[in-house]
């Protein structure tokens, strides 16, 4: 399995595959996929990265 970054380039690929190919609701769905998980990744990982810093200290 891969991390949520890693899916969230899979899905950018099949948008930007299915946009070439005409599919725009396709394509439409997996941008938005990407997108979420984009951003679910980036607070997952600035909760973690903070989480790191507190026991640290």
């Amino acid at each position: 399995m891969g991390s949520l970054f890693h899916w969230a380039v899979i899905f950018l690929i099949v948008a930007l595959v299915a946009a070439f190919l005409g599919f725009g609701g396709v394509a439409g769905t997996a941008m938005e996929g990407a997108r979420l998980l984009f951003w679910v990744a980036l607070i997952l990982f600035v909760v973690a990265t903070l989480v790191g810093f507190i026991r640290r200290a």
